[in-house]
């Protein structure tokens, strides 16, 4: 069972918004991008990665930029972050917004392909906001994070565009979620539905 959402909890309640959101929303409802992300994810993403100094940070399903926007405010230090999308258009549009920064890697590539073929280092933490990673590749992804690093995933709730039988492969990755011993997890049912797991060893 998900936890209710917070009483009190508005998007007027919001502070630091990255100054580049507005952009990018703009620009969503201007080519009609229809995958918002949630801003409280946006919130949590930062905050967790703010606690990694120095880290490094992987994003499955850049999207038009919306999650990355906030994940770019919480690389502290010598931090860096890539994110995979296999839309041209879309990472396009994203590499014009963060171009400038050198501590973003932006690639349109196959998700499942790129996770399966990764040999580096690991991350201090993943979100999975694609099927990649998510609803495939999940064994592969959590090999890549480090001992006390965060795996991240939203959507976990019944979404109005889900389509029929998503709930089952929802089902899945929550259930083999709780059987790994080598992570622990919070399921919180706020913005779109939340995991936050974390591995232990």
């Amino acid at each position: 069972m998900f936890m209710p959402q917070p009483q009190g909890m508005n998007d007027a309640t919001l502070h630091d918004i990255p100054s580049i959101l507005p952009g990018i929303q703009a620009k969503s409802a201007e080519i009609g991008f229809t995958m918002p992300s949630d801003l409280y994810i946006g919130t949590m993403l930062k905050t967790l990665m703010s606690s990694k100094p120095g880290g490094r940070f992987l994003e499955s399903g850049t999207g038009i930029g919306l999650s990355l926007a906030w994940m770019v405010e919480g690389l502290v230090g010598e931090a860096s972050l890539v994110t995979i999308d296999n839309d041209p258009v879309l990472t396009g549009i994203a590499n014009e917004f963060f171009s400038h920064d050198n501590r973003l890697s932006i690639l349109c590539a196959d998700g499942a392909d790129w996770i399966t073929s990764y040999v580096g280092p690991s991350f201090d933490l993943v979100f999975a906001d694609a099927w990649p990673g998510k609803y495939s590749q999940t064994k592969e992804i959590l090999a890549l994070i480090k001992p006390g690093g965060f795996y991240v995933i939203d959507d976990m709730t019944t979404q109005p565009n889900w389509p029929d039988g998503h709930e089952d492969n929802v089902t899945w990755l929550v259930d083999y979620l709780e059987a790994r011993e080598d992570f622990v997890l919070t399921k919180m049912g706020w913005g779109t539905g939340v995991i936050v797991a974390v591995r232990v060893c």
